[in-house]
């Protein structure tokens, strides 16, 4: 069984080939199980959490081939005072035909790549074929990847990057500008989104960032945050402005984005436009150049499986 380090999915992934990687799954016939929740008591201790996130090619058995494969991830609380990361990620690959491991990889690093593409992937259908101008709104390790795949989509040239922390915005902003990509930092958050034409969001914020009352029309949405039901990155009125995408239906009530909309009646399910099983067939894309477009991503095991299958092929 081969061990794949971070560095190495570095080196083997670009997100061209990753986006159409996960545009092919989905658009096939993998199967991807609700993810498990295991609560995990420790005295003395805050409690931990344990979750699996199996995906399988469903004609894998069938026709001799393909790929089965779960995600494992631990997410414990105390890990600050030992110095470790408090969420840790595995992804174990294996053979479709026998179930043989076939590989274990860096999950944080895999988890990174493939959840920048899939907003990519998202952008590809919903996007104005001529978004030029990004917000990227958080400064965390997703914000440069996010800031790479949209620019493999759409012909990106300018990104103005906003963080709660100004000093981490500017100093993201001055290592990813370059010739044919001029990035900077600002401070003025409305300002920020009312003049891009893609919002990319990626926070752990609890109260919404990204407003609709900020929103010229033809923009797209990207809300990457928000994976708990307590959380929230947009207001009501972005969602009830915004023509709404989902990466799964199985996920909607995963992210406040959703979750508290569809309680409180400022959208009914009916509201859901598609999801990416739509957007990789081609039956969702974006049908005017004035409407705004909004992605809610919380990670499919789908995407990780894809993921896992990209980097193999490449090795």
């Amino acid at each position: 069984m081969r061990v794949i380090t971070g560095n190495e999915i570095e080196r083997l992934l670009d997100y061209p080939y990753l986006i159409e990687t996960i545009r092919a799954a989905f658009a096939g016939t993998v199967v991807a199980p609700p993810r498990h929740h295991h609560r995990v008591p420790r005295p003395g201790a805050a409690e931990a959490t344990l979750i699996l996130m199996p995906a399988w090619q469903e004609s894998a058995a069938q026709t001799g081939g393909g790929f089965m494969g779960v995600k494992i991830v631990t997410v414990f609380p105390d890990n600050a005072t030992r110095r470790k990361a408090s969420v840790q990620a595995t992804y174990v690959l294996m053979a479709g035909d026998s179930g043989e491991a076939l590989a274990t990889l860096d999950g944080e690093t895999l988890t990174l790549w493939r959840t920048a593409a899939t907003s990519a992937l998202a952008a590809s259908a919903l996007a104005r074929p001529d978004a030029a101008r990004l917000a990227m709104i958080g400064a965390g390790a997703l914000a440069p990847r996010l800031i790479a795949a949209h620019a493999a989509v759409r012909p990106i040239r300018a990104v103005t990057i906003w963080n709660r922390t100004p000093e981490r915005a500017r100093a993201m902003a001055a290592a990813l500008n370059r010739p044919g990509l001029a990035v900077t930092a600002s401070e003025e958050l409305a300002r920020t989104v009312a003049d891009a034409d893609v919002v990319s969001v990626a926070t752990l914020t609890h109260a919404p960032l990204v407003r609709g009352a900020w929103l010229k029309p033809g923009t797209h949405v990207d809300l990457v945050g928000a994976f708990t039901p307590a959380m929230r990155e947009a207001d009501d009125d972005a969602i009830r402005l915004s023509r709404v995408v989902v990466d799964t239906r199985a996920g909607m009530r995963e992210s406040g984005d959703i979750a508290v909309p569809l309680t409180t009646g400022v959208i009914a399910e009916k509201d859901i436009a598609g999801d990416l099983f739509g957007i990789a067939g081609g039956s969702v894309r974006r049908e005017t150049a004035d409407e705004i477009t909004l992605f809610k991503s919380v990670g499919n095991a789908i995407e990780d499986l894809s993921a896992a299958i990209a980097v193999w092929r490449r090795l």
